[in-house]
């Protein structure tokens, strides 16, 4: 093993182009809290951070060098590319010791974008993944439907799914009328929180479209767009609502849905990545069909419910807390290095 003093010896190097920093503070929460876990378990974690948006693809082109650096003089027992595409590419082809990758979305499924250019760096990106994968030690998915997604001469063997854990103390039910009077939104309109990152695949276009539908429907509905917010601005605004809507292409296992449940707050999504897993059984929260007229009937049966409209997520979400989460990637690194 190498020198950290974590849970059985094991040093690992965590490698992302998503990381809270200064400029973007909501960028990569859930690849910090799952380093925050791994480190709350005893592993030793030295984060590598490649930031792509500042520095371009050259970026990328450092990132080698700087692997290789970061494992010399074995420092480290694995490197864990926290994210597919280039970078994981880049990443397990440098290592020289057993790597990891974790695939989360679209790094695996691609992505909608408009422009020849765009096209085709997003397929570049799921090109790059697939290598890595090939390449790596041993592969996450956050889903069923990611494993499914990975190239059929990829050794199943190798692949676990674990998703993301969830921040307990950060994301637990607090009065929701506080909670709406600290951001102002009033008490009469059914408030429905959609989380928008820019990104077409969310198609945020069609969650307008379901709240206009209520709308027609005499409900008062008022949607909320989460952009750019810290995590404790996301717990407070997840608690002062009164629904998660997701209507994503295609998802990975959404930590916004496993979020809203820890807040015991309804969801109705779509019915991508573990979505349904996740719902399965949760009375108050749906699946619906990629259209605007179910999702305002699911989105109608959880405003005929009276406030606080709580759903019993949080005892549902037990099994994907932080330190459960923790404990099957310690698992599952032993696995890796015993092999």
């Amino acid at each position: 093993m190498g020198s950290g003093s974590g849970a059985a010896g094991i040093s690992v190097l965590a490698v992302t182009n998503i990381f809270p920093n200064p400029r973007s503070p909501s960028s990569g929460t859930f690849v910090e809290r799952q380093v925050a876990g791994l480190r709350g378990a005893g592993i030793t974690v030295e984060v590598l951070f490649v930031d792509r948006e500042t520095e371009g693809m050259a970026s990328y082109r450092r990132a080698g060098a700087r692997v290789k650096a970061a494992v010399s003089g074995g420092r480290h027992d694995l490197v864990h590319s926290m994210y597919g595409g280039v970078l994981a590419d880049v990443a397990t082809r440098a290592a020289g010791i057993p790597s990891v990758v974790s695939f989360c979305g679209s790094d695996l499924m691609g992505a909608q974008r408009s422009g020849l250019v765009s096209r085709a760096t997003a397929a570049y990106g799921v090109r790059a993944s697939h290598r890595a994968a090939r390449r790596a030690s041993g592969v996450i998915v956050k889903s069923a439907g990611l494993g499914d997604a990975l190239p059929g001469d990829v050794d199943r063997t190798k692949v676990s799914i674990i998703p993301n854990g969830v921040d307990f103390e950060r994301f637990r039910p607090l009065p929701g009328q506080g909670c709406r009077s600290r951001l102002g939104w009033g008490e009469e309109e059914f408030h429905v929180v959609f989380h928008d990152r820019g990104d077409p695949d969310k198609r945020l276009e069609l969650a307008g479209a379901a709240c206009d539908e209520l709308g027609r429907r005499a409900v008062p509905v008022s949607l909320h767009l989460m952009r750019n917010l810290v995590h404790d601005e996301v717990a407070l605004w997840l608690n002062a609502a009164d629904v998660l809507l997701l209507t994503s292409l295609h998802e990975g296992s959404p930590n916004t849905v496993k979020e809203a449940l820890a807040c015991d707050r309804a969801v109705v999504a779509t019915d991508v990545g573990d979505v349904r897993e996740r719902l399965h059984d949760i009375d108050g929260c749906w699946v619906a069909g990629a259209d605007a007229v179910d999702l305002a009937d699911k989105l109608a049966t959880v405003h005929r419910r009276p406030r606080p409209r709580r759903v019993a997520g949080r005892e549902a979400m037990a099994g994907l807390s932080l330190e459960a989460v923790a404990q099957r990637m310690l698992d599952f690194y032993a696995g890796i290095l015993d092999a």
